[in-house]
């Protein structure tokens, strides 16, 4: 979002002063603006300092199977509709298809507005006789970050991740190509994915690391500790398959407070979360516009501090 929000910041030495900035966190719906989008009303969260987004993201890795060649205006339909509802993390990646998200998402939005970010990943993809696996070389995030620029028609990537560890390369190689590309202006922030708190600590060693994203819900909490080191650090958490890919939502556990909410059982795992940690960026996808609304709506729900204990386990 860099290249968007602060179109001055062309160069490295301007890049290297943005990423001195501290990491804050604001609350949405402040100041003269009114009252904040659906999405919105969780409040904000300034990646690396400098890029606010709403709390409440959307995570589009099921766009391409909403897609067909023919007729893309249903992907384009919720995408606009996920930024009318005041969404403004999106996050895709170079596998995704592969490029057919982040094609989708360059159609439907470009030019992008004032305030999105979207981020992509690197780092993933076809390797010959081993299929889709982790593929951390430097040439291939190098590779996979062009693809990206062209496929999201835009000069600079807001955010670019490491989709997830080659066991084969040292992490410190595939982020220090990430950090090469953010000289040389292509990307703007860096982060990195399913990491353990070591892998984090190495990777920071190298680079600005804004956010981490993992698999955490209610059901999975194996990245515990590395949520605390973003608490820590004021790192964003981006937490991916928030809703365990809908077996929370059926889970029995939260319809009781569900229903005390007039809510459904994965807007309270979404609240859950929000309320979990003011680090934590849900993602959650879909390709259907009334589940949009439904989870963009879970920004606005608030949990008691006895229903938190409840379904907390």
């Amino acid at each position: 979002m860099i290249a968007r929000i602060w179109r001055g910041w062309t160069t490295p030495e301007n890049a290297d002063a943005y990423q001195r900035k501290e990491p804050t966190m604001s609350t949405a719906g402040s100041g003269a603006a009114g009252a904040a989008p659906p999405a919105g009303l969780a409040g904000a969260f300034e990646l690396g300092g400098v890029a606010p987004v709403n709390r409440l993201g959307f995570g589009a890795m099921r766009l391409p199977g909403v897609w067909d060649a023919r007729a893309p205006q249903q992907a384009h339909r919720l995408l606009r509709r996920a930024v009318e509802l005041g969404v403004t993390l999106i996050d895709t990646a170079h596998a995704y298809g592969p490029e057919t998200s982040e094609r989708l998402i360059a159609e439907a939005l470009r030019p992008y507005p004032r305030e999105l970010v979207v981020a992509t990943k690197a780092g993933y993809g076809p390797r010959g006789a081993r299929g889709w696996a982790p593929d951390g070389r430097p040439e291939t995030i190098r590779r996979h970050c062009q693809r990206s620029l062209a496929a999201l028609g835009t000069d600079r990537i807001d955010l670019l991740q490491l989709h997830t560890l080659d066991p084969a390369v040292p992490i410190e190689e595939s982020v220090g190509a990430m950090v090469e590309l953010q000289a040389q202006g292509k990307v703007a922030m860096i982060g990195v994915a399913n990491v353990s708190l070591q892998e984090l600590d190495r990777a920071r060693a190298v680079a600005e690391v804004v956010s981490v994203q993992n698999r955490y819900h209610l059901g999975e909490r194996a990245s515990e500790e590395v949520l605390v080191a973003c608490e820590r650090s004021g790192i964003a958490f981006v937490p991916w398959f928030p809703l365990g890919a809908g077996a929370l939502a059926r889970a029995d556990q939260l319809q009781a407070v569900a229903s005390a909410h007039g809510a459904t059982a994965a807007q309270v795992a979404l609240a859950w979360l929000l309320q979990r940690s003011p680090m934590l960026l849900p993602i959650p996808g879909t390709s259907s516009i009334t589940h949009l609304e439904e989870n963009v709506a879970a920004a606005g729900l608030r949990l008691t501090a006895d229903e938190v204990r409840r379904i907390s386990g």
